[in-house]
């Protein structure tokens, strides 16, 4: 008992003199906050912002929703310290690159080189200093860089490949008009991961090398269909005259309802001047691009929700031309189209995915 309380005062003897402290568990410290979200800011898939000190990644394009938003674009990556404290001295502790590796989007590596790299866009361990689509330069101790893409509406089909996939093609139709039309629709192979953009990119020019010859039509052939494309049930009639709206474009855009509808969407006089689709390439591609992304056709979703949600190019070729291919229609056309979508995503590296044929 005597051992016992001469122990106590020891305990206390040292207290007492600040011989012993208690030390506090310390919590693990935030990451430091990226620039703040803004509401005029264009992000794609992979680029950051913090907002109420909480790092957000975002997943697709987007504009002018505040993270952490309601349609899941953007990626909660944590709480963060607005104070932006540097990292220790001595450098940055992201991994070194390996080349196999998968790497997310927003992924820091440090190159061979000793400098930061930080993925954009999903990828199989591309070369950061090679494949620059895929890497951006990251300022280690910092925040990565702040200034946009030297072309951030880029296709993720670049003109040397465009012009692979199409080498007869028609002058009319440029790239340049292609490029020109994405502004209609940001979300046209800027959806998902960066294979689902470019597989999208493939079916939808497959589609199109199908419906124009490998784009060498601008117009419908058959001039004896021409005054067929006129229902004047509608209310708008066909101001255009009877014969007026026949297939034009990139995917033949047809009859007066179509015309209004694009029309409507696009801000064009589609029904009172259907010939633009003809004598504009930028309208023709974004007629093309309109019914893609908006129209279900003969099919049951649009040719762009079939190939980001996973439906297949089949589901693409069903909202073009329905039962007039599909299941069993006309098997030797629904083979064309697979056997283009197979060569595109091969010119663009992917896979073609599954359900390839309706």
């Amino acid at each position: 008992m005597s051992r016992l309380r001469a122990l106590v005062a020891l305990v206390a003897l040292l207290v007492a003199g600040g011989l012993m402290a208690v030390i506090p568990s310390t919590p693990a410290s935030a990451a430091a906050c990226v620039a703040p979200w803004q509401a005029s800011a264009v992000y794609w898939g992979g680029d950051q912002a913090s907002r109420n000190g909480r790092n957000y990644q975002a997943k697709w394009w987007t504009q002018n929703e505040a993270p952490p938003g309601t349609t899941g674009v953007w990626q909660d990556l944590g709480a963060c310290d607005g104070g932006g404290t540097p990292p220790p001295s001595g450098g940055c502790n992201h991994p070194n690159w390996v080349a196999g590796t998968w790497y997310a989007a927003g992924s820091i590596v440090r190159y061979t080189n000793g400098l930061y790299y930080i993925a954009e866009h999903d990828n199989p361990g591309y070369d950061p200093i090679i494949s620059t689509w895929y890497w951006e330069p990251y300022t280690c101790g910092g925040q990565p860089p702040t200034t946009p893409p030297t072309n951030p509406g880029a296709f993720v089909v670049s003109e040397a490949q465009f012009n692979q996939m199409f080498p007869g093609r028609n002058s009319f139709y440029t790239y340049s008009g292609l490029v020109a039309a994405l502004s209609a629709y940001p979300a046209f192979t800027r959806t998902g991961s960066s294979t689902v953009q470019r597989q999208e990119a493939a079916a939808f020019l497959a589609n199109v090398h199908h419906e124009t010859g490998g784009l060498v039509h601008i117009v419908e052939q058959n001039q004896a269909n021409y005054p067929h494309y006129c229902d004047p049930g509608q209310p708008y009639g066909c101001p255009a005259g009877q014969a007026a709206y026949y297939g034009r474009g990139p995917i033949q855009l047809s009859w007066n309802f179509n015309y209004n509808a694009a029309g409507n969407a696009l801000n064009l006089p589609l029904l009172t001047n259907p010939w633009l689709v003809q004598n504009d390439a930028a309208v023709a591609w974004k007629t093309a691009i309109w019914y893609w992304m908006t129209q279900n056709g003969p099919g049951t979703m649009t040719a762009h929700n079939a190939m980001v949600n996973g439906a297949g190019f089949g589901e693409t070729i069903r909202s073009i031309n329905g039962s007039i291919e599909c299941n069993g229609g006309n098997p030797a056309q629904v083979q064309s189209r697979v056997t283009r979508y197979q060569q595109f995503v091969g010119i663009l590296g992917v896979s073609a995915g599954a359900n390839l044929y309706c």
